[in-house]
């Protein structure tokens, strides 16, 4: 039995499955054109941890869409292989900028068309497929945030630790600061997997590798309006680097 044959006569078919679909994505993927030239970043805004205090970078649409749109070498960029590389430096020690209401640093995409949505929709979810390359101790590889004018709370947030652990932290309420963490699954890191994250006629719910879904309560939430966000949102110290193979929002 050849090398190819035995790596793959020893993958679970599932995996097999997600493997070829990033494999085949990634060759659908130009590695001469900025991130906008491959994946459709005209409906988000990029924030980055450069900056000065307080005020990160932030780089809308019309800047990031197209072949020669923005891209930054530490940042945000394209990889070899075509895929959008998202990195954080570390935690603030390494002089990496912050928003005022977060102690973390991000390279993270902000939904901003539309700007915020229902949660009791009929269809409200974000996919992707990436690979974490490393996460730094943890970081938030997506989420949904409650809108603005109503709170600077997230929803949830889709965490992955050192260990390819995944858990979604929820906010029990729209105040926030009393986050629950629920177990939704484990990957390895440095290889491809997906995720989707719905809130859809007031569930809340996170497909792995394309499994059954695992519903997480909302608690006392009441279906704020919300927005998606996605990318690497470092929760620890340690450099983190995650690659997207593709991202999709959907809305019904």
């Amino acid at each position: 039995m050849g090398l190819t044959k035995l790596l793959f006569s020893c993958l679970r078919p599932r995996f097999i499955l997600v493997l070829a679909s990033s494999l085949s994505l990634a060759a659908a993927l130009n590695p001469a054109c900025a991130p906008g030239g491959n994946f459709d970043l005209s409906k988000f805004t990029l924030q980055l941890p450069s900056g000065s205090p307080g005020k990160p970078d932030t780089i809308t649409g019309a800047k990031l869409s197209g072949c020669s749109g923005f891209q930054n070498k530490d940042f945000f960029f394209t990889g070899p292989d075509g895929s959008l590389q998202m990195k954080v430096p570390g935690d603030t020690s390494t002089g990496c900028v912050t928003t005022p209401n977060s102690k973390h640093c991000r390279t993270e995409l902000r939904e901003q068309d539309p700007v915020s949505w229902d949660p009791n929709g009929a269809t409200n979810v974000l996919s992707a497929n990436l690979t974490v390359v490393s996460a730094g101790g943890s970081t938030c590889i997506g989420q949904i945030h409650i809108d603005d004018t109503v709170s600077h709370k997230p929803v949830a947030e889709l965490f992955i630790d050192d260990g390819g652990k995944l858990t979604v932290g929820m906010e029990q309420t729209r105040a926030g600061g009393n986050e629950k963490s629920f177990d939704i699954g484990s990957v390895t890191l440095g290889q491809p997997f997906s995720y989707e994250i719905h809130y859809e006629k007031n569930v809340f719910s996170v497909v792995l590798n394309g499994a059954k879904p695992v519903v997480v309560t909302t608690f006392s939430l009441n279906a704020p309006k919300s927005y998606f966000k996605v990318g690497n949102y470092l929760q620890a110290s340690k450099p983190s680097v995650v690659n997207f193979f593709s991202i999709d929002i959907q809305h019904a």
